[in-house]
């Protein structure tokens, strides 16, 4: 079995990302991401990477890769290494799984989501409207056969992260202070690879953060719940775990989170002037005051004048 520790050593100082998924182009809301991001990358001196999360193909849309990579150019927001896309990556995420299943960590489930909503029913619990249900142990329950590695491909199954009794996560984000979540009560035994034969969002995540080195993730608050399973993943494959900073969510006139699901505008890049009055914006959701606002300001002087700001911000906030 190859090492699936982080090739890269933490000497190599701080390295971060930005990994949006090919649905739509960037909006006000994936901007901020961006842009906080890549601040917090310069304002270390360190390394900003992007990956493009393609492994949700049915939602992918075609060209939308190439046009998220032009907005960011346009902003000014340039990176480090060469992009990866995750779709080009299957075979590490396949060695992670057969690694946790050796480590008898997942268990397969042929769970749909209507049976697992009558079971929670049947239980008498109710899932909110748009909050994921905690998946109540239906096929850890019942005695499974012992799938030994090299032997799970098995069409019409899910796999499982088999979770400890009573886990708790706790971890420090850099604006939002001490967070905590218990895994089993709030979550649930989640899927890491999905009935369909499509590797999940948590194992691509963490298998690629640790691939590529990275020590420092700064993405949207809507991300936050995601943190602790990515942390137990980590622990468990034995990867270091990253510095973490959620970012404000941009919210829509409705109160929702901004997203390509409600339908948000993409970002007017097409001239300087407008990529700039987009940053702006982004900024301003950031807190960050006091930025050049005249019309000679050149994207390059907005940003070092931005990196200088965001330093003050993290800093004494």
């Amino acid at each position: 079995m190859p090492n699936l520790k982080n090739p890269s050593s933490p000497a190599d100082g701080y390295r971060g990302r930005f990994a949006p998924s090919p649905t739509g182009p960037l909006h006000a809301g994936s901007l901020v991401a961006a842009l906080g991001s890549w601040l917090d990358a310069r304002k270390n001196q360190g390394k900003w990477l992007l990956r493009i999360e393609d492994l949700d193909t049915p939602r992918c849309i075609s060209g939308v890769d190439q046009e998220i990579m032009r907005q960011l150019l346009a902003c000014g927001l340039t990176w480090d290494e060469e992009p990866i896309w995750q779709s080009k990556h299957q075979e590490r995420y396949k060695k992670a799984l057969e690694r946790l299943n050796e480590l008898q960590a997942v268990y397969s489930c042929t769970c749909s989501r209507q049976s697992i909503a009558n079971a929670l029913e049947a239980r008498g619990v109710v899932t909110p409207r748009n909050q994921e249900m905690i998946y109540p142990g239906l096929c850890r329950l019942h005695e499974r056969p012992e799938y030994k590695r090299g032997n799970m491909s098995l069409d019409e199954v899910a796999w499982r992260i088999a979770l400890p009794p009573d886990l708790t996560i706790e971890f420090d984000d850099l604006i939002l202070g001490q967070q905590g979540q218990n895994l089993n009560e709030e979550v649930g035994d989640f899927v890491l690879r999905r009935r369909d034969g499509v590797f999940t969002y948590q194992l691509a995540v963490v298998v690629d953060d640790a691939e590529q080195g990275i020590t420092h993730i700064v993405r949207g608050a809507d991300l936050l719940n995601n943190t602790a399973r990515q942390i137990h993943l980590q622990q468990v494959l034995g990867y270091r775990t990253p510095n973490y900073l959620h970012l404000p969510l941009v919210l829509d006139e409705h109160g929702e989170k901004l997203s390509k699901q409600t339908l948000a505008s993409a970002i007017h890049t097409e001239n300087e002037q407008q990529a700039l009055q987009e940053l702006r914006k982004a900024a301003m959701h950031l807190g960050l005051r006091g930025l050049p606002d005249g019309k000679e300001t050149s994207i390059a002087e907005w940003l070092l004048a931005a990196t200088q700001a965001w330093d003050r911000k993290i800093t004494f906030s």
